[in-house]
């Protein structure tokens, strides 16, 4: 029987320094959080003394039966108390009303070491009502869904998170597809900070790699070449995970560098992206 100690232990992780957390979709809280994409502002929110003895959290999503998928493994690293200022804008009021100077913010790194299983691994959590447990309490491992390669639907509806962007860039061999179209043009894009509205409009030209290794470059650094982006994330250091990608243009490859350009400039003057977004020039 392959067990969950068994991942963690081929992956070099101690068990007796992890801790298991398994968020119910059955918790309308959650749930809310879940459907806007904060699952990670949802689970550092914990109370003082949540990690103590922890190094890592892994964390796994569940429903109404005892089953738990594998969402993601964070290294755990400082905290700051909480406060309602540092609350995400979105947050859901429910979640926001807990930012109330009793609990900590704690600071997680995602752990690329497991990211294979990411989505695909299903854990049998047991009678226990406890939703966060220690790894040492071994967990049976139900399923491991194969890995299916992802189909390109085309840039017209394309509207993708940094983390989205982050499992595509990474993992060619599934988003083939992808890498394939990405690579293939040049482009006028938008970078949208999700927490603020702020707007950043960029081009992709003047490489082999096209629009892939422009977005490539922002998977690598989160902000890019960008010196505003750069001084948001170092005031705001998980903020890029609010980024939101799209293409505003489709450019061909035989376009020189000042025609892509004179597109760039009037994206920009249209949505006002110098004024009031994150262009500088």
């Amino acid at each position: 029987m392959l067990t969950f100690i068994d991942i963690l232990r081929k992956a070099g992780i101690d068990p007796r320094k992890t801790k298991l957390i398994r968020l119910p979709m059955t918790d309308p809280v959650f749930k809310e959080c879940y459907d806007r994409g904060m699952i990670y502002e949802y689970t550092c929110h914990q109370k003082e003394g949540f990690s103590k003895g922890y190094d890592y959290w892994a964390v796994f999503i569940g429903g109404n039966g005892s089953k738990a998928q594998f969402y993601a493994l964070y290294r755990v690293g400082d905290a700051m108390p909480d406060d309602r200022n540092r609350a995400a804008k979105k947050l859901p009021e429910a979640e926001a009303d807990r930012y109330c100077g009793e609990n900590l913010i704690y600071e997680l790194e995602h752990q690329d070491i497991l990211k294979e299983y990411e989505y695909r691994l299903t854990i049998e959590w047991g009678k226990s009502r406890m939703w966060h447990q220690r790894a040492v309490n071994d967990k049976e491992i139900v399923s491991i869904r194969a890995d299916r390669k992802k189909v390109f639907s085309g840039f017209e509806d394309l509207v993708i998170s940094y983390d989205e962007l982050k499992e595509i860039i990474e993992n060619e061999a599934v988003y083939a597809e992808w890498h394939a179209a990405f690579s293939a043009i040049y482009a006028i894009y938008l970078i949208m900070d999700t927490e603020t509205g702020m707007q950043y409009v960029g081009s992709a030209y003047g490489n082999e790699g096209g629009l892939l290794e422009t977005w490539s470059c922002y998977v690598k650094t989160q902000r890019g070449n960008t010196k505003q982006m750069r001084k948001l994330i170092c005031y705001h250091p998980d903020r890029y995970h609010r980024f939101r990608f799209s293409v505003l243009q489709i450019l061909p490859k035989t376009l020189t560098a000042e025609e892509v350009k004179a597109i760039e400039l009037r994206y920009k003057r249209k949505l006002m992206s110098r004024e009031f977004g994150m262009n500088e020039n």
